[in-house]
């Protein structure tokens, strides 16, 4: 396992297992598969409906407290101050933990500062042993990290081989934020698994596709939550620390780059009013 340090000190796992639409009735299962294949950090969000589960596969898997680092994000209609103070305690009693090593803005909508300065106080109080933001494209971000006093510690956004985030890691980086990706194998879109370049440089190294996509994003600092319900993919997805890209491979698939998001803009009117409904 590689570990990064984030910009309070603080170390965490770069590879965890994410449980984006990972039915509530099914995460618990999912998430111990996940803890017995050797995954250490778990990521989950409010917005999920699925901490619960977590909460009890954690809680039931005998691995101690400190040796699994928990991710989780506070969704748009628990911003403001007092809302997003709330739903931290919530999130907590649905995590059966008395921390959250991670803890996130899940999007760059509503009253995002209010919501932050409840983040800021957890964190003082020992609620939250790191902060950050989701889905805030550079220009929210500099916004925001120009005008709090704890610079968040990550960034989580849609990150894989077709919207690679190059220019966003180098403005991330000049705040001492890490990059986080969601997506980090596009959830099979734009052909990804049968794609050429990846096959290619896949069947060097006696890898998969997905394998090779996850050791791109590893091998550029990136912290990789791949999700999977069968446990012989975790498995695969986990197989990515015993081979290592050239040079002239990692080159290949930067040119894989399309710059644009396979999912949504968050500058786009539609996306806005999409979330705005979803409040």
């Amino acid at each position: 396992m590689n570990y990064v340090k984030l910009n309070n000190g603080l170390v965490m796992p770069q590879m965890g297992y994410g449980v984006y639409q990972v039915t509530p009735e099914e995460c618990e299962r999912c998430v111990a598969d996940a803890l017995s294949v050797g995954y250490r950090m778990i990521d989950t969000a409010q917005a999920y409906h699925n901490e619960e589960g977590v909460g009890r596969a954690v809680k039931k898997s005998g691995i101690g407290r400190g040796d699994i680092f928990l991710v989780s994000k506070v969704w748009i209609s628990n911003y403001g101050y007092e809302r997003a103070k709330a739903s931290i305690d919530e999130s907590l009693h649905r995590l059966q933990t008395d921390y959250i090593d991670l803890m996130l803005l899940h999007q760059p909508f509503c009253d995002r500062y209010g919501a932050y300065r409840a983040l800021e106080e957890a964190y003082r109080d020992g609620k939250l042993r790191a902060i950050g933001v989701s889905n805030f494209y550079p220009d929210h971000f500099i916004d925001l990290a120009s005008n709090v006093d704890i610079v968040p510690a990550v960034n989580q956004v849609e990150t894989h081989v077709f919207n690679q985030q190059r220019q966003q890691q180098q403005i991330m980086a000049e705040f001492g934020t890490l990059t986080m990706s969601w997506g980090p194998l596009a959830e099979g879109r734009n052909n990804m698994f049968h794609n050429e370049t990846l096959t290619a440089i896949g069947s060097a190294h006696g890898k998969s596709v997905a394998q090779v996509a996850l050791r791109w994003l590893l091998q550029r600092g990136i912290i990789i939550i791949p999700k999977s319900t069968h446990v012989e993919r975790m498995q695969q997805n986990f197989g990515i620390f015993d081979f290592e890209l050239s040079d002239s491979e990692m080159q290949q698939i930067a040119t894989l780059d399309t710059g644009r998001s396979l999912f949504f803009d968050h500058h786009d009117a539609d996306t806005t009013r999409m979330f705005m409904g979803w409040r």
